[in-house]
């Protein structure tokens, strides 16, 4: 029985030793896409597109908001003049005019909205490019793996060596500052 302990504890560490090696050999690296897509001067044209959207939605947003407040205001100004159906009536329109800026908000800004959807068609291809761009300089330099430190993953410390964002851009034909 210890035999075969002292076995099962030779393999284990044996497969350890063979994987901290391995690991040790991989190539990181690690770029900012917020950063790469600032320098390139086709983004700068689709953000002022989708600000244009944005700020006209936004504005038939508080001319709703705004009208619902002015409906609010009468009806609880009036209320005790109304009868019981006017009241019934005055209470509809405010809920109807509720209910309208819900979905013009949801049409315009939910998630299949129409911000997104024009957001996607615009900036889709410039990303591919990006991605290209990226694939490119990881696979020409021997890179394992490389991480995208704009988004969603985190690094806690990466050391400046492994910043590939120049690459990118240089792959993308965008000159860089030296």
């Amino acid at each position: 029985m210890f035999k075969k302990t002292q076995h099962i504890l030779l393999v284990l560490i044996a497969i350890f030793l063979v994987v901290e090696v391995q690991a040790q050999n991989q190539k990181l690296g690690y770029y900012e896409s917020d950063f790469v897509l600032s320098k390139i001067p086709e983004y700068a044209g689709i953000e002022q597109q989708l600000k244009i959207l944005s700020d006209g939605w936004k504005k038939d947003i508080s001319d709703l908001e705004q009208e619902i407040l002015a409906l609010n205001q009468d009806f609880q100004a009036k209320e005790i003049l109304y009868s019981e159906e006017i009241k019934e009536e005055k209470l509809q329109e405010i809920n109807s005019k509720k209910n309208e800026l819900e979905v013009y908000t949801a049409q315009k800004f939910g998630p299949n909205g129409e911000f997104f959807r024009k957001q996607k068609e615009l900036l889709e291809p410039i990303q591919r490019q990006v991605f290209a761009a990226v694939r490119a300089v990881a696979q020409r330099n021997g890179y394992d793996f490389i991480f995208d430190r704009s988004g969603d993953v985190y690094m806690v410390y990466a050391r400046g060596e492994w910043n590939i964002n120049d690459q990118v851009l240089d792959e993308l034909g965008i000159e860089t500052e030296q």
